[in-house]
């Protein structure tokens, strides 16, 4: 793929992460090291064209040595990005060797520019951040952690080579206090300052010294070595907070697609059996006392045969119809999911049985009054059944009640004789207090509803059947739920 500046918009940078081979991606760091490099470029040639009026704070010997050095990495760099878009995305030593090459010259390159311009903790520190945090997404990870590493080592040893009597070539001219140092060292660009205002100071009564009192040359000094930090630092911050803000956004919208796909039934966009077993679940932890909760299996009548007859791409856009049907019926408490093939399952929360009766046969008659209309066929009609329970929130006390006191059994007989006590007591009281039901509820509440579900299609299938009132008839009036416990 070529690479080339149009890339850097926002809405290529998704594809640029996640769908982008190695060696373009490479090729496109290489690409913003180019560009990096050429605002270096272009202040030497700056200072170059105004050297009659910098070169009292500029050491101009220096400069052409660093502008060739500037030109050479420029045009390494440029060959790189013309090498990797002609390179195979196959060959990894091949693509290793070019990211090597990278970090080593990239890492050497800007340590140089750090040390011969003078350093600035907000050009070293954007330096270092940046070009680790850009090679994360386009390298390597480890080829980028270790440029990392070296760029402290290299800033470390600058920093320490004065101490040590090594003098390291520097472009700026100090300007008050060069004719009293033998040799231009490199010091941090806080000391250089310090040292220049304290020897400046001492001209001036009680040692104060003020901008208006600070001479032409050192102000011009400062203006332009602040602006040059600020030239060199400032568009690659930008640009990394730039590109890291639109990665968020690229990663906040994956993972909410992530989770969409994770949740949600691909044909019929309704959720899934997981999630909506994990809805159910948190329906019945949140349910408040005195309110019921209801279920609903239902299943489309003679499925089999409309895949036989017309072929699964008809069923599939049944199936579609339905889940259609049933999102425009019910409210958004409503707890509705696909839970397999043909089956879907809902759940509604603070819905008595009576209530949860009516909305389920005004769902048999919205999908037997459905016409389907698939193109090439005769229109037809499908029916549903239904097998529908209902949890009331005494039967609810009665399973937690009894699971509680189960429970309790289980923690004192793992308790010894000896230690009685505190803890089986905060477990009792704990156990209490959040009036836990047991884990298998929701299969619990499901199968109840799938027995009934059974019911409705011994009976003829296209109609309603309550578990309740099936056990009711069956067991006098006994709940089943917690006589099948």
């Amino acid at each position: 793929m070529a690479v080339s500046i149009s890339h850097l918009g926002y809405n290529k940078i998704s594809q640029m992460i996640f769908e982008w081979q190695a060696a373009d991606r490479t090729s496109l760091m290489a690409l913003f090291i180019v560009l990096e490099v050429s605002l270096h470029w272009f202040w030497c040639l700056y200072v170059w064209w105004q050297q009659d009026a910098l070169n009292t704070y500029v050491n101009i010997h220096y400069l052409y040595p660093l502008w060739l050095g500037i030109s050479f990495v420029g045009l390494f760099f440029l060959c790189m990005v013309k090498g990797l878009f002609h390179s195979s995305n196959d060959n990894e030593i091949v693509l290793s060797r070019w990211q090597i090459a990278l970090v080593l010259v990239y890492t050497a390159y800007i340590s140089t520019v750090i040390v011969m311009i003078g350093y600035s903790s907000l050009f070293a520190g954007v330096s270092l951040v940046g070009g680790a945090m850009l090679g994360m997404m386009l390298i390597k990870r480890r080829y980028a952690w270790r440029m990392f590493w070296l760029h402290i080592i290299l800033m470390l040893l600058a920093i320490m080579s004065p101490y040590c009597g090594i003098s390291l070539p520097n472009l700026r001219q100090l300007t008050v206090i060069h004719p009293m140092l033998e040799s231009h060292n490199y010091l941090t660009y806080n000391e250089i300052m310090a040292a220049e205002n304290a020897v400046a100071a001492l001209a001036f009564e009680n040692n104060v010294l003020d901008w208006d009192s600070i001479s032409e040359l050192q102000r011009s000094s400062t203006f332009f070595w602040r602006s040059t930090h600020l030239y060199l630092a400032l568009p690659k911050a930008i640009f990394i907070v730039y590109m890291f803000r639109a990665l968020l956004l690229v990663l906040d919208d994956s993972r909410f697609e992530t989770l969409r796909h994770a949740n949600q039934d691909e044909l019929t966009q309704l959720k899934n059996r997981r999630y909506g077993l994990k809805k159910m679940k948190y329906a019945l932890a949140t349910v408040r006392e005195y309110q019921d909760l209801s279920v609903m299996l239902l299943d489309l009548d003679w499925f089999k045969q409309i895949n036989d007859n017309y072929g699964h791409d008809v069923g599939d856009q049944v199936l579609i119809e339905i889940s259609q049907t049933l999102s425009q019926s019910l409210t958004d408490k409503t707890i509705i999911s696909r839970y397999g093939g043909e089956e879907f399952l809902i759940v509604l929360p603070d819905t008595k049985h009576d209530s949860a009766m009516m909305i389920a046969e005004q769902l048999r008659l919205n999908i037997a009054e459905h016409v389907m209309k698939i193109e090439g066929l005769a229109d037809f009609n499908v029916t549903a059944s239904f097998g529908l329970y209902t949890l009331t929130h005494e039967e609810r006390d009665c399973i937690a009640q009894g699971y509680k006191t189960i429970t309790q059994q289980k923690t004192v007989a793992r308790t010894s004789p000896l230690i009685k006590p505190i803890a089986t007591q905060r477990a009792e009281s704990q156990i209490a207090s959040m009036q836990k039901l047991p884990s298998d509820i929701c299969q619990r509440l499901i199968s109840t509803a799938d027995k009934a579900l059974y019911e409705a299609k011994h009976r003829g299938r296209n109609q309603v059947v309550s578990a309740n009132e099936m056990w009711a008839e069956k067991e006098g009036g006994k709940q089943l739920l917690y006589k099948s416990r």
